[in-house]
């Protein structure tokens, strides 16, 4: 490819003229080229548009999403725009995204292996991430493969691409999104990107990332044997039929096609499965009102965090399924009986009780998720580790009631014993823990 800039060459940022030294070519795409600059004695990524992509109204979108500024620190937003004496056309400076942050398009080659701890926080954060974006009247318009990417190590995810963003109801079309990921009515082309397609995108996301499979793919996609466009349209757009759809058996996954299908659908609670079920046959039928919102994902994915378990044998994780009762069954990966942990139950919330299990600000007040503010801990008793408890890390005491109707406090740092028919108030809210 035929770099745009030079490196070593100097920009500027058209607000203020503060010089961008060119740094190294990192890639390019369909709209123009990436580069790693430094500004201001900092890294960051610098994004410079083909001749024919730099147009007044990409520059009018850019000036926009600028003074809006970043929804939040999770997408790598527009700081500011770019230009160069002697180089047409103009560019913008955004932050650098780090190594550690990984394509889902590795997950689907399982270049990486995450946990499904790490998955549902990615998939909360990506949820919560898009629910600021809509909030502030904007739509991503392109939620795909290429513009997410996460930690496999805590999921923290970093979202890329952001200068197709839009104005919801105000978008001029240019973008459509990405094939697959597009709603199936911009797909028929009777309606324009928006936030509610972006959430038929970000479910089609989602599915992928615990599925790593499409969910309109089964039976129909085997039977075609030209995957033209006509074709694609129809899978797509003009019939889409979810591949779990409880009424239309028309599209399963076919064995020796989509075994990953196969594999992980029946790991996850059914709460969950219920979740993808509405999002790909009510969010099909009626787009206005059929579609699971960010705030609903972001809530079952905080569940189904504090539901993993793991098998006794090999160490898999697996989910406590609050609707099969007490029924633990057998681990998905060695078929090796079940046994459940004791587990915590507040309001709606169970929170399986595992070695290594946590509670965060979420489960005890009602604010937003924060995974680094740890509010209890599971800890073994220093005298005897046959003995577990719930260590208080909270700068308040917790009340607690025994089994036998014994009342005591808590402070912080010490901690209650795991025993069945134990009561804990917390302050604000009170659970039991059962076993």
């Amino acid at each position: 490819m035929n770099q745009l800039l030079k490196i070593g060459m100097t920009v500027q940022t058209e607000d203020s003229a503060r010089s961008c030294r060119v740094e190294q070519f990192l890639g390019g795409g369909g709209q123009g080229e990436v580069y790693r600059a430094t500004l201001d004695d900092a890294a960051v990524a610098l994004k410079w548009y083909f001749p024919a992509q730099a147009t007044a109204q990409q520059r009018r979108n850019l000036q926009l999403l600028i003074a809006k500024g970043a929804p939040t620190f999770r997408f790598l937003w527009p700081l500011a725009l770019a230009v160069a004496p002697g180089v047409g056309g103009f560019g913008y400076l955004m932050p650098l995204r780090e190594p550690r942050y990984k394509s889902i398009v590795d997950l689907m080659k399982r270049r990486i292996e995450p946990s499904f701890r790490v998955l549902a926080t990615a998939g909360l954060e990506l949820a919560h991430s898009f629910l600021e974006l809509h909030a502030r009247g904007l739509c991503y318009q392109d939620i795909s493969f290429g513009n997410v990417c996460f930690d496999p190590a805590n999921g923290e995810v970093s979202i890329g691409d952001n200068d197709n963003v839009g104005v919801d109801g105000e978008t001029g079309g240019g973008v459509l999104g990405t094939p697959r990921f597009i709603a199936p009515e911009v797909v028929r082309g009777e309606a324009a990107p928006g936030t509610q397609t972006d959430l038929f995108s970000l479910a089609v996301l989602l599915f992928y990332m615990f599925m790593i499979h499409h969910p309109l793919e089964g039976r129909k996609e085997v039977a075609i044997r030209c995957f033209d466009l006509p074709a694609m349209t129809r899978l797509y757009g003009v019939e889409p039929v979810f591949i779990f759809d409880p009424a239309d058996d028309s599209n399963r996954p076919a064995p020796g096609y989509h075994d990953n299908a196969l594999v992980f659908w029946p790991i996850y609670p059914q709460f969950f499965r219920d979740l993808f079920t509405r999002a790909f046959t009510e969010g099909i039928r009626d787009p206005l009102h059929g579609r699971v919102r960010e705030s609903e994902w972001r809530a079952a994915l905080a569940q189904l965090r504090d539901l993993i378990v793991y098998c006794a044998r090999c160490g898999a994780e697996n989910f406590y399924d609050t609707a099969s009762g007490q029924s633990a069954g057998a681990c998905w990966s060695c078929r090796q009986p079940l046994r459940w942990p004791p587990r915590l139950h507040i309001g709606r919330q169970v929170i399986m009780l595992n070695h290594d299990s946590r509670l965060f600000p979420h489960h005890l007040e009602q604010q937003l998720y924060d995974f680094s503010n740890v509010a209890a801990t599971v800890a073994q008793h220093p005298g005897n580790p046959a003995i577990w408890g719930l260590k208080n890390l909270t700068g308040r005491n917790w009340v607690i009631t025994s089994g036998e109707g014994a009342i005591k406090e808590v402070e912080p740092g010490r901690s209650v014993t795991l025993a069945a028919g134990t009561r804990i108030n917390f302050g604000g809210v009170e659970g039991d823990i059962r076993c």
